[in-house]
């Protein structure tokens, strides 16, 4: 964030199925986790129905470990809208031991994002991480 690079992109798959796009792999390199915050930009489109209360909780954990829950509010998005939202993550700070592990142990950090509107769970996506990139 501070820096202004890109690390990655995403594009949602042009193709039909309900189910694409909802288990995303990322690598990254070992710097990776030392970063402090990291913006991401969303796009996202709404149909002909206005949505109430847009949230998302995305956790993030090692092995069975929480590293860090965030908690996203959208708020209301008007129908047949396109929306862009910038989240910016703050990361925990991990100790040197535990980097070394999830570097050494490619996507076994894995993170749930959870979506809500009017507090009701309309879509479930997972990623899994290796920050063993570069080596």
């Amino acid at each position: 964030l501070e820096t202004g690079t890109v690390l990655f992109e995403i594009a949602k798959p042009s193709e039909l199925d309900a189910s694409a796009g909802r288990f995303v792999r990322y690598q990254f390199t070992p710097a990776f986790l030392r970063l402090r915050t990291v913006g991401a930009t969303v796009e996202f489109t709404v149909g002909e129905k206005p949505v109430s209360n847009f949230r998302m909780i995305e956790r993030h954990y090692f092995r069975d470990r929480l590293l860090k829950n965030f908690d996203f509010d959208f708020g209301f998005c008007i129908p047949s809208s396109r929306n862009t939202c910038e989240h910016i993550y703050e990361f925990p700070q991990l100790s040197e031991d535990l980097i070394r592990l999830m570097v050494e142990n490619p996507y076994e950090t894995r993170s749930d994002s959870f979506y809500f509107v009017d507090n009701k769970l309309i879509m479930h996506n997972k990623a899994d991480y290796a920050y063993n990139g570069g080596q």
